[in-house]
């Protein structure tokens, strides 16, 4: 199925102290992200760029997108190669670094799945899922980074 898809996301700022921004430590980082239908996100910035540790900020949003996004096609490279996965956990991290002119880029990201299979006999299509997902994965193919996966699979029961 090939095909266009669009999204729609509404953020607003909500960190007006009252002055707008009329000096660099005046305002408040915070926003809303909304989409309808859907619990809205608090988030702010990073707390090193005077963000509120609290809510979520562009560069978690990211990272989670990348690792959600390989959950999603890791679980159906399973299903089309007769893997039964009972358990997912990623423990995902990536290193951003600044330019010294006020901006910066993610280096990589590393993918850390701990998977689940049913049996002995899917670790090694288990595996090779990872491979498939991070070509059908729309995230890491929309990024100029590196993304790589540590994945580990281990056998329900044992």
């Amino acid at each position: 199925m090939f095909g266009e898809h669009r999204y729609s996301v509404r953020t607003t700022w909500t960190g007006d102290r009252g002055t707008g921004t009329s000096g660099y430590r005046d305002y408040d980082r915070s926003a809303t992200i909304g989409i309808d239908g859907k619990p809205a996100l608090a988030a702010s910035a990073d707390k090193p760029f005077r963000g509120d540790p609290s809510r979520w900020n562009p560069e978690d949003l990211l990272l989670a997108a990348l690792s959600q996004c390989h959950l999603l096609s890791y679980l159906h490279a399973c299903v089309t190669a007769g893997v039964v996965v009972v358990a997912y956990e990623d423990d995902a991290a990536g290193v951003m670094v600044e330019d010294g002119r006020g901006g910066g880029a993610f280096r990589e990201v590393v993918l850390r799945p701990r998977v689940t299979v049913a049996d002995e006999s899917m670790v090694d299509a288990a595996t090779a899922a990872h491979a498939q997902a991070h070509r059908w994965c729309f995230i890491a193919n929309s990024v100029n980074f590196p993304v790589r996966h540590e994945p580990a699979v281990e056998i329900a029961g044992g």
